[in-house]
């Protein structure tokens, strides 16, 4: 071993935890090293190039609004662009892209590359060394050694990585790399509760050999909304995608073939997400559905691979070829990537705190996959705030909790630290209670002054954004205050074509926007005073207009959220002691140390007759120390 340098911070990995962690904190001035086994798999997308969708879209939206990268990195390589679930309410509005899965590594490689204070290296980690229960370095397999007052693991998954694939077990981490097996191993030496998980991906086909012709064309929209709220020009579709499904012919060979799956002849051990099952666990725990729509999509412009969203799979190569064929469009399909299943080591995330440090290891934190979290979106949220926190506390400043009720990326981590995941983790729009005022559109006016104070927005961005939130608010009250008359001929034939009646007495602009039926933009023709506002700045109004009761409601629930939330709890609350607390209530509280009555009461397993023994053994506190909350 020889000593190489002293860093600030260590990030293992550089996927796309790895990646925002790495840049957020070199950009709050740590000197920061980003570790990787490969330098060509920066930022790679081992499973669909795609960013964003249901639920992920807020997370790149609010990854962008605290001065994450994902969001400029998508908006800057996209392939085609689509708004999920517009026949829906605003809430569940989700953007997503198909990428080019090399163009966004080559953009996130060189943003690291870039970046001031951060060194990009390629070297396997496989030794985290600490002292007195605090990390100091780490050590690469080269045998070099780099100091470290904070490490951040962002692995993916790469520790103790295994690639299935029918009865074939070959240890690797995703696309053929190497796993990270050392690194396993001196974790669990550490004491990090480690546990297997596994995910999937699809076969990639050649274009030249598909059939488009018994395929339905999948067009991008026609006006594209970027992810950044910093990308000025939003850029144009490049490609289009395709839409296929299964039918009986699918399911019968792959029902034939069940036996020669590793999931279901127990070769796979890792639990599988529940919300991404391979097209063998659809097949069988659907039996009734007749087909599985599948979608075919490009990897990128320079080459000619395309990936079968919905066709995951760990069967045999020769039991895929035979399904995959038997599909509409794919009966020639030539297979340029086999699908396959990857078993992977991680952490109980119930073992760290919200900040996502562990508990029991100063200075060591975990983000992405590691932690249990599936999708890229949902690493990058975790990485981000990862960098943040270990950057924060080097520097001797409070930590950033987001909280819930404020945003996904809140709800995300909390969900983790608090409840524990018993299968890869995906951020979902039901997984909050509060998904009307968290929605994507308004992700910088929740997230944005809480990046500007950490030091991720410049002080231009910032000035912008209160120039744009200055609009919203003015022309809220302007619509509020100006009034038409009843006897208005052309704003009646405007109401009349949306679909609503006429006006019988005056009513102001607010009034008319508060119509389910009615746009902003539809009253253009009789609203001469309109500011020139931006598309954004006005969607904000009216969605602010049209849901007002609704966003009431749930400000009053955020209200009574944050009064539990502040009802702090002591670091040395003895739970084994308090006789009050159910059994189960007890061990689960002192496995996650909850800062707060509001983090307790989420926790599974911890009723509200125990909540009650803990705000009594608070008040007794209070009592006692004759001090105030």
């Amino acid at each position: 071993m020889y000593q190489v340098e002293d860093l600030d911070i260590a990030v293992i990995g550089a996927g796309h935890a790895g990646i925002e962690a790495g840049l957020a904190a070199a950009r709050l001035g740590c000197r920061v090293g980003v570790f990787t086994i490969c330098l060509d798999a920066v930022g790679n997308m081992p499973c669909n190039p795609s960013i964003g969708g249901t639920a992920k879209g807020h997370l790149v939206c609010e990854i962008d609004a605290l001065g994450g990268e994902m969001g400029k990195a998508a908006d800057a390589t996209f392939l085609q662009s689509r708004m999920l679930n517009l026949g829906k309410g605003p809430a569940v509005h989700s953007l997503r892209v198909q990428s080019d899965r090399r163009e966004y590594s080559k953009y996130m490689k060189h943003a690291l590359e870039r970046q001031e204070n951060l060194m990009l290296i390629q070297a396997e980690i496989v030794e985290i060394q600490a002292e007195a229960g605090r990390v100091t370095g780490v050590v690469t397999h080269l045998g070099a050694r780099y100091g470290a007052r904070a490490v951040i693991l962002a692995t993916g998954t790469y520790l103790k990585g295994e690639i299935i694939i029918g009865e074939s077990q070959i240890p690797g981490g995703p696309d053929g790399m190497f796993p990270a097996n050392a690194l396993s191993r001196c974790l669990e030496e550490l004491g990090v509760p480690l546990r297997r998980f596994k995910t999937g991906t699809p076969a990639r086909v050649n274009r030249r050999s598909l059939d488009f012709s018994k395929m339905k064309i999948q067009e991008g929209d026609a006006e594209i909304i970027p992810f950044s709220f910093e990308t000025a020009e939003a850029g144009e579709n490049k490609v289009v995608c395709w839409l296929t499904a299964t039918n009986e012919t699918t399911h019968r060979i792959i029902r034939d073939n069940i036996h020669l799956s590793p999931i279901y002849s127990g070769q796979i051990h890792g639990v599988g997400p529940r919300y991404c099952p391979s097209i063998e666990d659809k097949i069988m725990r659907f039996p009734e559905k007749p087909a599985h729509q599948l979608f075919v999509e490009p990897c990128g412009l320079e080459t000619e691979e395309m990936y079968l969203q919905g066709l995951s799979s760990s069967l045999p190569e020769f039991v895929q070829r035979a399904f995959i064929h038997s599909i509409p469009g794919l009966e020639r399909a030539e297979l340029m990537r086999v699908a396959y299943a990857i078993q992977y080591d991680c952490v109980d995330p119930q073992a760290l705190y919200l900040t996502l440090e562990f508990k029991e290891i100063a200075g060591l934190y975990g983000a992405g996959q590691f932690n249990g979290s599936s999708g890229y979106e949902e690493a990058a949220a975790q990485g981000l705030v990862a960098g943040i926190n270990a950057a924060r506390k080097l520097q001797g400043k409070p930590p950033l909790i987001l909280e819930r009720a404020g945003s996904y990326i809140g709800t995300l981590i909390d969900d983790l630290v608090t409840k524990g995941t018993p299968e890869p983790y995906r951020m979902m729009t039901s997984r909050s209670e509060y998904r009307l005022l968290l929605r994507q559109d308004n992700a910088d006016l929740r997230l944005t002054p809480i990046g500007y104070e950490i030091g991720l927005i410049s002080e231009e961005r910032y000035q912008r954004f209160l120039r744009k939130k200055a609009h919203i608010e003015e022309e809220i009250r302007r619509l509020r205050h100006t009034h038409l008359a009843h006897n208005n001929e052309t704003l009646n034939a405007i109401l009349e074509r949306c679909g609503t009646a006429p006006l019988t007495a005056g009513a102001t602009l607010a009034e008319l926007i508060a119509r389910p039926q009615v746009r902003y933009e539809d009253l253009a023709p009789v609203d001469p005073d309109r500011p020139a506002l931006s598309a954004a700045e006005g969607k904000q109004a009216e969605i602010s207009i049209k849901y007002e009761g609704y966003i009431e409601k749930q400000l009053a629930k955020v209200r009574e959220f944050r009064r539990l939330e502040n009802r702090r709890l002591p670091a040395d609350l003895d739970y084994a002691g308090m006789t009050g607390l159910r059994l189960e209530a007890r061990q689960k509280l002192a496995a996650v140390r909850p800062v707060s009555i509001g983090q307790a009461s989420r926790i599974s397993g911890v009723s509200p007759a125990d909540i009650s023994v803990l705000m009594i053994e608070l008040e007794q506190r209070r009592r006692r120390d004759g001090t105030d909350e």
